[in-house]
């Protein structure tokens, strides 16, 4: 999957990697003059099994569709990232995700809401907390939206790249890698994993 998000002139991919042993990730390039300046990414172990629906972190639909309702899913997806996972409204889930049609890609959780639902309360179970606490950027184009937010998983600093696809003003469609954000003691740069997002 590639998508190029011209007006900020920039491009993300969600790619299977050989990078010390097999990775899945996202990647968002900012470009200058034709050439990469930037690079921010979330890189995580990819699963030898599938989720419980026979989903990979992979598999599924990756031509965008629907230019013109690129602004409009924008802007519905950050609302669900906004009203949901970061004020915990769950009781909105339905207003923004087709619940008879939603399909994941994350490794531990099932189609639809009533398999986010228990893989929430299996999380809640073994006091594991998901926090999202800010959204950085909303990149798009078509029906597939980037969200890159960032908060806690399981109590360390964490980065969230969600990517969601929409059908008729709905979610129907995840895929997700979290990272956890190393200590700033450690880091090789100065830049953050959130820098002039």
């Amino acid at each position: 999957m590639l998508c190029a998000h011209l007006k900020m002139m920039t491009l993300y991919s969600h790619t299977d990697y050989d990078f010390f042993g097999p990775k899945v990730g996202f990647d968002v390039f900012r470009f200058e003059d034709g050439l990469i300046v930037e690079h921010w990414d979330n890189l995580a172990v990819k699963s030898e099994q599938a989720n419980p629906s026979g989903r990979t972190q992979l598999d599924g639909p990756v031509d965008s569709e629907h230019a013109a309702s690129t602004h409009a899913n924008k802007t519905l997806t950050e609302a669900f990232v906004q009203s949901v996972l970061v004020n915990g409204e769950f009781n909105k889930l339905d207003t923004f995700i087709d619940e008879d049609n939603y399909l994941q890609h994350n490794v531990a959780i099932a189609d639809g809401l009533s398999g986010l639902g228990e893989a929430i309360a299996a999380m809640a179970e073994q006091g594991i907390s998901m926090v999202y606490t800010k959204v950085h950027k909303v990149l798009g184009e078509g029906n597939f939206v980037l969200t890159i937010s960032e908060g806690t998983f399981a109590g360390e600093p964490t980065s969230y790249y969600d990517l969601f696809r929409l059908l008729h003003g709905k979610i129907v469609e995840h895929w997700d890698v979290l990272e956890t954000i190393a200590p700033e003691s450690e880091w090789k740069n100065h830049n953050g994993k959130f820098g002039n997002l």
